[in-house]
C-alpha cells in the first residue's frame, strides 16, 4: 500500500489544544466491526465490555523531558530527551542554530551541565555532570514534551492531564493517549462489573510522530522503543483466552508490545526494543479489540489501526469523525474498535 493511501482531511481548528475539563468528558466513536458506526460519550465504553474481559494498558510515565538551556559559546539549545540510559547518560534532539560539538557543554538552570559525549543518527548521547540522577534533574527543571501539533508552551495541568491515572514507570516523553480518559471513578466502576485490567510498559519515544516519508509503507523503518511483557500479563491474557473472554487494548503502543511478544506464534514474556509495523494483513495474534485516539494522517498509527478495522472502514471512520467534530490526537476524543 502507498502512504498516501492514508491521507485525511483534518481541519486545523479540530486539533485538541487543551484537555476536556474532565478526563471523561470525552466523546468515544465506536467503530464495530459487524455493526458500523456510533457516536458515544466516554462513559459509554463500559456497556461495551463484558465480565471477564481483559483491560491492557501501558503505565509508562511521562517525564519533562524538554530542556531549555546554552552552548558554551552562548547559543541558545533546547534538549527533547528521547531515552534514559542510566542515572547520568541519555539519548536527546538537540535543536540549536549549530549542532553542538562532541565535548562542548551544555548549560541549563541551577547549574545543571551536560557533556556531548558523541552521536547515534539523529541523537546526540548526553552525559550529565552532577550527582544528581537524570529523573531528579528533569523532575526539577524540565518541561512537558507536549507533541509538535499542539502549539502552546506547556502549562502546570499538563503534569497532570499529559498523564495516565495509574502512570508508574517514568521513561516516555510522549503519553500513551487512550488511556488519558480514564478517570479513578470509572476504573473502579469497571472493577466492580468484573472487568479485569493488566499492564505492559512502553516508553513512547519522540519517533512516534516521526512522519512516513517513504512512497510505500514497505519501505518505512520504524523506530525502536522499550516494552516490558511480563510472565503475569502472559499467565492473565492466557486465562482470558481459555475461558473464551476478550483481551482488549487501550492504546497502540499496549498493541505493539503484546503483537511484539507473541511475533514467534504464542505469547511470551519479552522485555528489551522494539520496532514492529503493524500495517494492513498483520495478523493480530493476542488483542481482540483497542482503545485508541485519532491519529495524524499517513502515520504509523493510523496504519495500524487499519490493519485491525480494515483501511476502508477506518478511513470512514475518519471521514465521519471530521464530520462530526470530534477532536484530534493526544488530547482529542477516543474511538474504540471492537
Amino acid at each position: 500500500m502507498k502512504t498516501s493511501d492514508f491521507q485525511y482531511h483534518l481541519p486545523k481548528e479540530l486539533i485538541a489544544q487543551f484537555p476536556t475539563q474532565a478526563r471523561t468528558d470525552s466523546r468515544l466513536l465506536v467503530v464495530d466491526r459487524n455493526e458500523g458506526l456510533a457516536d458515544k460519550r466516554f462513559p459509554d465504553i463500559e456497556q461495551y465490555f463484558n465480565p471477564g474481559d481483559l483491560l491492557v494498558m501501558n503505565n509508562t510515565r511521562v517525564i519533562p523531558a524538554r530542556l531549555f538551556g546554552r552552548k558554551s559559546t552562548g547559543g541558545q539549545v533546547e534538549v527533547l530527551i528521547e531515552r534514559v540510559l542510566n542515572e547520568h547518560d541519555v539519548l536527546a534532539q538537540v535543536r540549536a542554530s549549530k549542532s553542538p560539538k562532541v565535548n562542548s557543554v551544555l548549560k541549563f538552570e541551577n547549574n545543571i551541565q551536560a557533556t556531548v559525549m558523541g552521536r547515534e543518527d539523529s541523537f546526540f548521547n548526553l552525559k550529565f555532570d552532577t550527582a544528581e540522577s537524570v529523573i531528579s534533574i528533569l523532575d526539577n527543571i524540565g518541561h512537558i514534551p507536549l507533541p509538535p501539533y499542539i502549539e502552546r508552551s506547556d502549562q502546570e495541568t499538563d503534569f497532570e492531564r499529559y498523564q495516565t491515572v495509574y502512570a508508574d514507570q517514568p521513561g516516555a516523553v510522549a503519553a500513551p493517549t487512550a488511556g488519558l480518559h480514564f478517570d479513578d471513578d470509572l476504573l473502579e466502576r469497571l472493577k466492580r462489573k468484573g472487568i479485569n485490567t493488566a499492564y505492559v510498559t512502553l516508553h513512547v519515544g519522540a519517533g512516534t510522530f516521526q512522519p512516513v516519508r517513504v512512497d510505500s509503507i514497505d519501505d518505512h523503518v520504524m523506530h525502536h522503543e522499550w516494552i516490558n511483557v511480563p510472565q503475569a500479563l502472559v499467565e492473565k491474557i492466557n486465562q482470558t483466552k481459555l475461558a473464551g473472554h476478550r483481551v482488549i487494548a487501550v492504546g497502540t503502543t499496549t498493541v505493539r508490545s503484546l503483537e511484539t511478544a507473541a511475533l514467534a506464534g504464542t505469547l511470551k514474556p519479552f522485555s528489551g526494543d522494539t520496532n514492529i509495523f503493524i500495517t494492513p494483513g498483520f495478523e493480530f495474534k493476542v488483542i481482540d479489540a483497542l482503545i485508541t485516539n485519532f491519529h495524524l494522517p499517513e502515520s504509523t498509527l493510523l496504519m495500524l489501526v487499519s490493519a485491525l478495522a480494515g483501511h476502508k472502514p477506518m478511513m470512514q471512520a475518519y471521514r465521519h469523525a471530521v464530520e462530526q467534530k470530534y477532536r484530534f490526537f493526544s488530547y482529542g476524543d477516543a474511538m474504540l474498535i471492537c
